[in-house]
């Protein structure tokens, strides 16, 4: 059986089930991270097919030239990040149901980080070498 993990939005009116592995979590400090989440972003991935998305509340914003996020129509809850043209999403790990069984395992973006936090103790690496 494969793996198998569900999340929410914060009213519920967005749930949703990936049916396949999750990568390891990854902090983001990038700034539009920063300025949809007031702080910095952790998230997992998966691949687009093994997503699957129950409701009717979700809303796609296009973040930039190269990427969307999803959130809440209803609650605002930030839930997903995809670059266009991949076959992945990034999913908010806090919108996972618990226990999610993940770490965090790397960084991204650290040069851009608030100056009211400290860095986890965890690698930082390039977006580009996550996919």
């Amino acid at each position: 059986m494969p793996e198998q993990h569900r999340g929410s939005c914060l009213c519920g009116e967005v749930s949703y089930e990936i049916r396949g592995a999750l990568r390891p979590v990854v902090a983001c400090h990038c700034r539009q991270c920063q300025k949809t989440s007031g702080s910095y972003v952790m998230a997992s991935q998966c691949q687009a097919a093994d997503l699957v998305i129950i409701g009717e509340s979700l809303k796609w914003f296009t973040s930039s030239e190269t990427a969307e996020r999803g959130f809440c129509g209803t609650c605002g809850s930030n839930l997903f990040w995809r670059r266009f043209g991949k076959d992945y999403v990034s999913i908010f790990a806090g919108g996972l149901d618990l226990p999610t069984g993940l770490v965090l395992e790397s960084q991204i973006h650290c040069e851009s980080k608030g100056d009211y936090y400290s860095l986890p103790e965890v690698q930082q690496v390039e977006q580009s070498q996550l996919n």
